[in-house]
Order: structure tokens, then sequence, then C-alpha cells
């Protein structure tokens, strides 16, 4: 393993800062003048010959999440833009795996590559400095995991853009919706504590609150816990059964497949599900049960793919490089032009919670006099009119 300095200048949507952290490292796959020379190869081509590689992290391109996400939208820009891709699946969970990939990737003549997920992190502090003619498109790959990757102090890496996501919005917005459609008693199940899974579930409560404080409920209650881990497993679906049991109608399962126990449980007991992320509704009701998910919190993970990989083919790499993007509201007419949002098509609209009731909702987040401000460094949420029952840990 190598030790490098690395250094990332990073910017919010509508400012600049440094980050405040440091190198990391990363296993070899060749000698270093190697693998510099084959990045230059790959770099004077990007303008020119732009060749797009995604590599999965630890899912795979049918995760209907993240990972299919991104390589169908990568797929749809590359055909239509006649750019040659390709995407590599690391053998296992590991950053040596990811590392090797990325490796693999430029070695193979690929200039762009995608990145999904903040599992990354290490692999980008790691390949940026390496590879520094390759354009590195990173989603969801925080100001936070990138300083824990690095692990000194200041740096800057202008091959590299991160996008992050105001994950407290779309998390606000299930919150509002799922008391407005007449749900009480209501569920968030996390994954782990990370600051995204945080950011929804915070906004999640907050936006409950403010629903219930609207329509003058003092009867809404919010089990709250995080599974300790990124996938479902029986302990946590035993955990689900128990809530969906005791009265809880409808769980917020946010972080990875820890939604596969929340949604076994909602199938066995007739609860009701909130996907994250993506439009998780033909997935989880196609294998768990039809009518189950209510809505999701999603992402612009596709938008985001387009906006990148449509800059560096017009040579406007210069605008993005070097940047962490917190993404939010950009539209208060089209909800659809946000990247953050719930799904039009797919959400249960009722009485009490329509599609204009939504529009009008985003409006106001867009213009500002809905704010969301949510603490994730609190240990727990906090909320003045719903009942919160912090669980901690289930694992």
């Amino acid at each position: 393993m190598k030790k490098r300095l690395l250094a990332v200048l990073v910017a919010a949507v509508t400012a600049v800062s440094l980050l405040a952290c440091g190198g990391g490292s990363s296993s070899s796959g060749g000698s270093e003048s190697a693998k510099t020379e084959e990045a230059g190869d790959a770099g004077e081509a990007a303008a020119g010959d732009m060749k797009v590689a995604m590599v999965t992290d630890y899912g795979d391109i049918t995760d209907q999440s993240f990972n299919q996400t991104t390589y169908e939208a990568c797929k749809a820009f590359t055909e239509a833009n006649g750019i040659d891709f390709t995407y590599y699946k690391p053998e296992g969970d590991s950053t040596a795996e990811r590392e090797a990939m990325i490796d693999k990737a430029v070695a193979d003549g690929y200039n762009v590559l995608v990145l999904p997920g903040y599992a990354f992190a290490e692999a980008i502090v790691a390949a940026a400095e390496t590879y520094p003619e390759v354009k590195f498109v990173a989603l969801d790959v925080s100001e936070y995991d990138l300083c824990t990757a690095a692990g000194t102090d200041t740096y800057s890496q202008e091959n590299v853009y991160s996008a992050v996501y105001q994950e407290e919005i779309s998390g606000y917005m299930a919150g509002v919706a799922a008391v407005k459609m007449g749900y009480k008693k209501l569920g968030f199940l996390g994954g782990m504590a990370v600051p995204a899974v945080i950011r929804y579930g915070y906004g999640f409560v907050a936006g409950a609150n403010d629903a219930a404080k609207e329509l003058g409920l003092t009867d809404v209650t919010i089990n709250y816990a995080y599974g300790n881990q990124f996938y479902g497993d029986a302990d946590i679906t035993a955990a689900m059964d128990t809530w969906y049991k005791g009265g809880t109608e409808v769980v917020f399962a946010c972080g990875g497949g820890i939604y596969t126990s929340a949604a076994e449980a909602a199938g066995k007991e007739g609860g009701k599900f909130i996907g994250v992320d993506v439009d998780q509704k033909a997935l989880v009701d196609g294998q768990y049960g039809e009518g189950m998910t209510i809505t999701s919190a999603m992402k612009g993970l596709g938008a985001t793919v387009n906006t990148l990989l449509t800059a560096i083919k017009d040579g406007k790499w210069d605008e993005y490089k070097g940047q962490i993007q917190s993404l939010g509201m950009v539209s208060g007419d089209d909800p659809t032009l946000n990247y953050v949002q719930l799904p039009m098509e797919s959400t249960v609209w009722n009485d009490g919670f329509t599609q204009d009731d939504y529009k009008a909702l985003v409006k106001s987040l867009a213009d500002g006099s809905v704010k969301v401000t949510v603490d994730a460094s609190a240990a727990e949420p906090t909320a003045d009119t719903v009942a919160v029952t912090f669980l901690g840990n289930i694992k």
C-alpha cells in the first residue's frame, strides 16, 4: 500500500470552500510509472475520444438502486452520443478490489470513470493523483467520506467531481406525505448511521412533525432505528415484524439492501413501505406485495450522470472539476427537474395528499418559504409535535 497526499477542491452549489481532509492508501496493480503513463495516454484522448467506464460498488447493475440507475444513465447517454462504454464489477466488497477495477479500466483506455456510492471514497483518494488525466465522476461521495478516507489536512485534486444530495429535503417530503396521507404510526429504519442516512431520517422526522403540526395532530409516533449494516437479515426482519405487529403502519427504509427486511415484514403484516434513492415501487411491490410502496424519497442520479457526461463531451469539465456539489431544489414549477423529489407517477396520492399538494410543497421548498434544516451531528432526531422513540442500533 502506498501513502499519498491528495487534495480535492470542493464546492457547494453556491459557494466554494477548501476541505479539511488528507492522504490515503491504495493497492498497486503495477509500477507507479507504468500506471501514470497509462493514465496520460487515456487523458490525452479525453477531449476527442471520450471513453466512459462505470465501476459498481458492492452491488451490481441489477440492484434496482444506485448501481442500476447509474449504469442505465451511462448506457443511455453513451449510446445516444456514440461513445464507448463498459462497466466493471469488483470481485468483492473491498477498497483494494475497487481500486483493481479502476486500474483495469484505465489500462483498457477508459478516461472518464463514473463511481457510485460512498464506498469509493478511499479508492478515489488513492487513484486520483495516480491518474491525473482521468476524470472521476463520483456520485454521493461526500466531504465526510473523502475526509475520513484521506486522513490529512487540506489538499486539492482537479480531476475529481462528486455530487452529493440534500437527502434531508426528500426525506422531509416523504415525512409530510406519510402524515398527510393519513398514517400516524411511522417508522424509520436506517442502514448505518452515516451522514446521508442520518439526513434522510432527520428530514423524515422533520416533515412528519411539520405535517402533524399543520393538521393539529398530537398522536403521530415514529419508531426510529438503524440496522448498523447495509443489508437486511433475519434479525432485522424480526425487529420489523415487531414494529408492524405493534401498530406501525409505514416504514421508511433507507440504506442499501436494508430495505429487504422492512419490505418482507410489511408484506407479511399488511404494512406500507417508503422507498429510497430511486423509485422502488416496482421492485418492492413486485417482490413483496402489491400496493405496499406509497412513495420513494429519490435522488437525481441519472440527471447528474447526464449533466456531467454532457459537460465533458462539450469540453466544459472546467465548470465542474474539483467540486463537490450539494444538489437539491432547482425548480419550483417542475418537480421532476429537482435532484431530490418524490416520484410523480408511482406515489399513491389520495385526498389528504394530492399531486397538487406535492407541487405546492415543492414550490415552497424551492422559494425558501419552507426550509429544511437538520443537524446530522446530533445523536438523535428531535421533534416538538410527533413522539419519536429512538432505538439506536438493532444490531
